[in-house]
This record gives structure tokens, C-alpha cells and sequence, in this order.
């Protein structure tokens, strides 16, 4: 889209414009309300076709396949003709409009917020908020969560999310461009909703494999570029980042999630911990407050390196194409 009637208007490609100004909208302002926002009207899209989903085992398998490719399609096909119109428009439109729809599909100040509200209320030393606020960022029985596993709670979320609130998208842009981005984010919102066992095993399998799919590469380079920037942000150790990455990172369920959960953890020189599930790091001092900010700066870290990685591939993109 760096083009509009075959001639450039501008000597920056415009989708590293469209780039650029979208990571600053989100610093900037507020999420969309829900009614105006695509990631909310994915999740309706997603909850039709559960409402006509078939009983049983055979049957959800493959009308789960069924939609676990045509909704993400679906979506990138819409966000193809969108991007397509607004440049044909003016490469500006393209530019100021495409920023905006590619903000929606990835969530790095919200993150921050989330993160930084359970450090408030545990300095505060209000831990019925802090488990109230903990319910949408972890999915355990936070009715007895301690002080400590709340920080272990909210440094994993945000060391997790960082992929595919953050990195997962922007990459998925530089590549795809904005139907990448927009598909992307289809698919985790499948995954959020359906990718669970028990009631969904066979519903959402098919949106949990695809899920781990298109993150293998973003979680791999989020972690790789967690342990390069916990070299220079204070308070960390990129050794034993590395260490503890490499023996942990297959400790979780998920073939993703463990590479930087266990790459956070080592950095911080804290064992995070899901009873029953996972064990990552080593418990070397106990977790603090502060160590959620020392997430989320690593969060920011991530994403700056990561848009140097997109802006090369974006350059690369229109280059050959």
C-alpha cells in the first residue's frame, strides 16, 4: 500500500508511517469503547458461530476447523479491500485511517495499565482489589492469592501478553501488512474464547493449534530480544535470562508461553510459579512490587527493538515487491 495510482507520494513507505503512528495512538489515548471496537466485533463474530456450533465430538472438530480458518480469512479479506479503498482514496487517508485500525490489534499501553494497577493496590496493601483486578489476568482461583503470587501473577501476564497483545501483531504487520495484523489478532480473540479444554476440547482445538502456530516465531523473538535488553535494563541479568530461558522454556503447557516466562524470570532473578502447572526460574529472593515494573520496562524494551526488526522488513517488503 505504499502507493497510490502506481506512484509513491511520499519517500517513506507508508506503511512504516501507518507503523509508527499507531504505537503512538496507543501511547497516546484510550482504547476504543467495545461497540466501536474490531477486536470486540471478532468476539461477536466468534460467539454466532459458537451459538450454531453442532454437539457432537466429530462434528465441533471440524466445524471448529471450519471456523478457525474462514473467521481470521474473513477478517484479513476485509481489512485487504479497507486498506485497498483508503489508498486509492489518498495515500493519507491510508496512512492516518490504517494507524488507527492497526492500533486496535495490539494493546501495549493497556498492558502497562493492567500491570501497574496491581503494583498500586499492593503498595496500598488492598488485596481484595489486587484479587479482583487479578481475574483478568490470570486464569487460576485468585480467592486466596497472596501478595507475593500477585506480582508472580502479573509478571507473567505481562511477560506472556507481550507476545500476542504486542510483538505478535506489529510482526505480523511488517509481513502481511494490515489484513496480517488484522488476521492475527482473529485468531488469538478465537483462541481467548474457544482454545480452553473441557467444554470446548473439541470446538476450539483447531483455534488453539493455529494459535500456537502463528506464534511460534513472534514468541521465540520476543524472548531472544527479552534477554538482549535485560543486558542493559538495571535490575536485571541477561545470563541468567539466557540460562533460565533455555531450561525452562518447555515447562508450560504451552509451546510458547515458556520462552519468556522463563527468559522474565531469569532476568529477574525470581521463580514464577502456576501450582500444578509450571515452575520457572529459581526462587533466589522472593518477588516485589517492583518487580512489575521491572516487566513492563522490559515490555517497552521489547517493542523498541521489535520496531526496528518491522521497520527493516517493512523496508525489505516494498524493496522486492
Amino acid at each position: 500500500m505504499g502507493e497510490v495510482l502506481g506512484q509513491p507520494m511520499l519517500s517513506v513507505p507508508s506503511d512504516i508511517l501507518v507503523l509508527l503512528f499507531a504505537v503512538l495512538i496507543d501511547l497516546v489515548s484510550r482504547e476504543l469503547p467495545s461497540k466501536c471496537h474490531p477486536t470486540a466485533w471478532m468476539g461477536k463474530t466468534v460467539s454466532l458461530a459458537e451459538q450454531i456450533a453442532p454437539d457432537t465430538k466429530v462434528a465441533q472438530l471440524l466445524f471448529g476447523t471450519l471456523m478457525g480458518l474462514s473467521i481470521p480469512a474473513s477478517w484479513a479479506i476485509g481489512a485487504y479491500f479497507a486498506a485497498w479503498g483508503l489508498a486509492s482514496i489518498h495515500e493519507i487517508a491510508y496512512i492516518l485511517v490504517g494507524a488507527v485500525l492497526l492500533k486496535t490489534t495490539f494493546a501495549l499501553r493497556m498492558l502497562h495499565r493492567v500491570g501497574t494497577q496491581v503494583r498500586d493496590f499492593l503498595m496500598e496493601g488492598d488485596i481484595w482489589q489486587v484479587r479482583e483486578n487479578m481475574r483478568s489476568l490470570v486464569s487460576r482461583d485468585v480467592s486466596n492469592l497472596s501478595a507475593e503470587q500477585a506480582v508472580g501473577g502479573a509478571v507473567e501476564s505481562v511477560s506472556e501478553n507481550i507476545t500476542d497483545s504486542v510483538i505478535g501483531p506489529l510482526l505480523a504487520f511488517a509481513i502481511f501488512g494490515l489484513p496480517g495484523a488484522v488476521a492475527y489478532r482473529a485468531v488469538n480473540t478465537l483462541d481467548s474464547m474457544v482454545g480452553y479444554h473441557g467444554h470446548y476440547e473439541y470446538l476450539g482445538k483447531a483455534s488453539a493449534k493455529l494459535d500456537d502456530l502463528v506464534n511460534l516465531v513472534p514468541a521465540r523473538l520476543t524472548a531472544l530480544l527479552l534477554v538482549a535488553a535485560s543486558a542493559v535494563l538495571p535490575g536485571q541479568r541477561v545470563s541468567a535470562a539466557w540460562r533460565i530461558m533455555w531450561r525452562d522454556r518447555h515447562n508450560t503447557e504451552s509451546p510458547n508461553a515458556g520462552w519468556t516466562m522463563s527468559g522474565m524470570a531469569g532476568a529477574l532473578g525470581v521463580q514464577l510459579e502456576k501450582a500444578g502447572h509450571y515452575r520457572l526460574g529459581d526462587p533466589t529472593r522472593p518477588l516485589l512490587p517492583k518487580d512489575i515494573d521491572r516487566a513492563v520496562q522490559t515490555m517497552y524494551a521489547v517493542t523498541g527493538l521489535s520496531l526496528l526488526i518491522a521497520v527493516s522488513i517493512i523496508f525489505l517488503r516494498e524493496g522486492i515487491f
